[in-house]
């Protein structure tokens, strides 16, 4: 019998459809990891993982004081 998967991976597999569909873009800044917890009804520590992978993945990158934002060259 198959388990469910763990609730940050369900996270980051929703941001990476988000990003590869292209619903978010290159620049987007993503919400702050509370805002995500509070999203998804996890912990900050679940969501605070699921970013972590999301940045495993090159998805994402942060940059300190400003936020987390989707990697690549925004458009102009």
């Amino acid at each position: 019998m198959p388990t469910a998967p763990a609730p940050y991976k369900v996270i980051a597999n929703d941001f990476t459809a988000k990003i590869k569909s292209g619903e978010l873009k290159p620049g987007d800044k993503l919400p702050s990891t509370s805002q995500i917890a509070d999203m998804y009804k996890v912990s900050v520590n679940t969501a605070y993982r699921a970013m972590s992978l999301l940045h495993d993945r090159d998805l994402i990158i942060g940059q300190p004081g400003r936020g987390t934002f989707v990697a690549g060259e925004p458009e102009r």
